[in-house]
């Protein structure tokens, strides 16, 4: 009996045990299935790599990198200046800015459905107005203001309030960044003839004798001494009246800017200056034609104010006087340029180093310079600088027998742009070649170089019909 109940309790702990351990094991979390170890192979004659962790250390743990720091927002951009040229038939705003941003564009016509504008706006983005910076009153018929505020805490907008226009361009400029607005009408027949009055401008321009020149504030004006040169005859085409009746004599760069400086230490600035009085002298001497020059002391004046000045002044023809620089040492030459898309990468380089800007920005501007021309006088400035470029190298060629003619070319400079007479722009030596650069320092070089000009326009006058 004993027996029995022995064997019947084996057989209920046989049963009721793995009902046990498997309640027992239902809560616990399942093991993970180690995962294939993958065969690696490892270089011929290279130690095999052992993972045997070393006694009495502890594992160390990857420590995350820290989070990037988010950057700061860009500042605005400031609006530093807005500036005006005008005349009775052309006005040019100018809106300076300390960095380059993008705008808007809007017109509104005088009643809906028309083509006769009543205000001309752009919404400058990622900008704001500096201190100082202030509506200008214009009224010279074209123009009856022009608005600036800040519209929007990011956003500065320009209004110009439109009086009679026939078209306009906005375009800009680059170091510093501008942009410039050109709006032209109908000149009025009773100022068709020369007159000495001119609306004033920011800057104003002031009479010294025949010469205009603009005001720059805080700048002296003074009259460099010039040498008397020895009487000689004067045998030059007579001028067709009417035909040419002012130019503008543009000495480049001054003032804050250099231009270009040659191995020797002499800068661009002060031989172009030198060279562009003398042939202003010889222009109103020789040809009685009257004179502008855009500067005629050692003052900065920025590339939009030159044209602009041209065309403030009724400027039948614009001539800015420049030395030229190349990387090579060796280049030298006289060469003579009006405004076009540059057709070599030199021409291209030449007009980033003149526009003060790079070859990026000089693209740019080739991108809309058809736009921009609707108004230029291209075949007449080409005429011009065939003429100039031609009598100047033979004039030069008489006394320098080894100057090389570079001939006419053309290239898209800011100096250039806007202009609404025939212009060219005159590259008179390479100052970066020491040889050409003692030749640009040397006072009779620098008359042969005004004298060869003026022989160039005086052909150019005796052409026209």
């Amino acid at each position: 009996m004993s027996r029995r109940l022995l064997t019947v309790f084996v057989l209920i702990l046989t049963l009721a045990l793995p009902s046990a351990l498997r309640a027992e094991t239902d809560g616990a979390p399942a093991a993970k299935k180690s995962a294939p170890k993958k065969k690696t192979t490892r270089a011929k004659g290279s130690p095999a790599r052992k993972n045997v962790a070393r006694p009495g250390r502890k594992a160390v743990r990857a420590t995350p990198p820290p989070p990037v720091a988010d950057k700061e927002p860009q500042k605005p951009a400031e609006v530093a200046e807005l500036r005006h040229w005008s005349t009775p038939d052309y006005t040019r705003i100018a809106v300076t800015l300390d960095r380059e941003v993008t705008f808007e564009k809007h017109e509104i016509a005088k009643s809906p459905g028309s083509a006769v504008l009543s205000r001309i706006y752009f919404d400058i983005n990622g900008a704001r107005l500096a201190s100082g910076v202030k509506d200008i009153p214009i009224g010279d018929g074209l123009l009856k203001t022009a608005r600036v505020a800040q519209y929007r805490p990011d956003t500065v907008r320009v209004v110009l309030d439109v009086e009679n226009i026939r078209d306009y361009k906005i375009f800009t400029f680059s170091d510093p960044f501008r942009i410039i607005v050109d709006v032209k009408g109908e000149r009025p027949t009773e100022i068709s003839a020369l007159s000495p009055t001119l609306k004033a401008a920011v800057p104003p321009v002031e009479t010294v004798g025949r010469e205009l020149l603009p005001v720059v504030p805080k700048e002296p004006v003074v009259e460099p001494p010039r040498e008397q040169p020895a009487p000689r005859p004067k045998v030059r085409t007579a001028v067709k009246p009417g035909k040419i009746r002012r130019i503008v004599v543009d000495p480049g760069h001054g003032g804050k800017d250099p231009g270009a400086v040659g191995p020797l230490g002499m800068q661009e600035k002060d031989v172009v200056l030198a060279m562009g009085l003398s042939l202003a002298k010889k222009l109103r001497d020789e040809l009685g034609i009257d004179v502008v020059m855009t500067r005629s002391t050692d003052v900065f004046i920025e590339l939009q104010e030159r044209t602009a000045i041209a065309n403030q002044v009724g400027a039948d023809l614009f001539v800015s006087i420049h030395a030229n620089a190349s990387l090579n040492r060796n280049a030298s030459g006289i060469e003579t340029y009006y405004l076009n898309l540059a057709k070599t990468e030199k021409a291209a380089q030449l007009a980033a180093r003149e526009n003060g800007t790079s070859l990026e920005k000089v693209s740019l501007l080739q991108a809309v310079l058809f736009d921009l021309m609707a108004n230029y006088k291209l075949n007449d400035s080409a005429h011009l600088a065939e003429e100039v470029q031609k009598l100047l190298h033979k004039r030069l060629a008489a006394h320098y027998p080894t100057v090389k003619n570079l001939g006419v070319k053309q290239g898209p400079f800011y100096v250039l742009v806007g202009a609404t007479m025939p212009s060219i722009l005159v590259e008179t030596a390479f100052i970066s070649n020491e040889k050409e650069e003692t030749r640009l320092g040397d006072p009779q070089y620098q008359d042969q170089v005004a004298e060869g000009i003026l022989e160039g326009i005086s052909a150019y006058i005796a052409a026209l019909k």
